[in-house]
């Protein structure tokens, strides 16, 4: 008998959550049916102003990015005459084959300790040898004829 009052209250249970779910899907349907559909909103035409112009690069920045290009082709380079090469359109930024390059190893309150000072002929060759490029150019200065007269780099 016990059984039969439980799968009786469990049938009669299942059917009254039925019909109430049903009886809410209803509800929702009709609300949505009597309301009338929102009208379009007007269309207001705005004139944007022109988009800044971009930044203009600085003859630093762009002779920055030529030799971070240049270092990384020397150091990539397959073969010794590639490399020869790219030192030499390298050189042609620079004043001189003597340029000092200096390699900043640490730097605590604006006090900066730099490794060995090198020129930029010495620091190609050793591109070149290592086949590494592990420093990033910080700081570059160039002369009145727009060649890098110092250059100044960090560990990646």
């Amino acid at each position: 008998m016990k059984e039969k009052l439980f799968s009786f209250s469990i049938n009669r249970s299942l059917i009254i959550a039925l019909v109430s779910l049903m009886a809410l899907g209803a509800c929702k349907s009709k609300k949505k049916a009597a309301q009338p559909a929102p009208a379009p909103a007007p269309v207001e035409t705005v004139e944007q102003a022109p988009p800044p112009p971009a930044p203009v690069a600085s003859a630093e920045e762009v002779a920055a990015e030529k030799l971070e290009n240049y270092f990384n082709s020397v150091a990539a380079a397959g073969n010794t005459s590639m490399a020869n090469q790219s030192i030499q359109e390298t050189l042609a930024m620079f004043s001189n084959q003597e340029t000092p390059v200096l390699i900043v190893i640490h730097e605590e309150n604006g006090i900066k300790d730099y490794d060995e000072p090198t020129t930029i002929k010495k620091y190609l060759e050793y591109l070149k040898d290592t086949k590494k490029n592990l420093n990033f150019i910080s700081d570059i200065r160039l002369d009145a004829n727009g060649k890098v007269s110092e250059l100044e780099l960090r560990r990646k």
